[in-house]
């Protein structure tokens, strides 16, 4: 089997360690349960809480994000709208942040979890294998 990057586990919301099981349960898209995570990889058991509270470091991922939006978002407005009232930016900004919101979310808990959860990459785990 070809070797996955982390850029494309990352895209994808799969497992760190072996970059296949899906970390969430539903689709980004399904509102009810974009949250939803699974409690541990259904390839290889890796638990994806790896220790209590693990996620709220995943905020500080989500305020970047929101940064980089607002940034984008601003720039677009004055270049395209030359430079509207200050309503339609916070409208605009606003109405991004919220309907971006779960892609955020899930984007951020993935993220930190691959890039500040310490796994290490193992394409040969397997579920019986669920040791850290």
């Amino acid at each position: 089997m070809p070797k996955k990057s982390k850029f494309a586990s990352i895209l994808q919301e799969k497992c760190p360690r072996c970059r296949q099981g899906q970390m969430f349960i539903s689709s980004k898209y399904d509102l009810r349960n974009f949250d939803k995570m699974h409690t541990q990889c259904t390839h290889c058991g890796l638990n994806f809480e790896l220790e209590p509270g693990f996620y709220t470091g995943a905020m500080y991922v989500s305020y970047a994000f929101s940064v980089a939006i607002f940034v984008i978002v601003g720039f677009s407005l004055f270049i395209f709208l030359n430079d509207p009232e200050i309503y339609v930016y916070v409208l605009t900004i606003l109405l991004t942040l919220v309907a971006l919101f779960p892609i955020l979310f899930r984007y951020s808990r993935v993220i930190y979890l691959h890039l500040f959860g310490g796994v290490n990459y193992k394409p040969d785990q397997i579920k019986s294998q669920n040791k850290i």
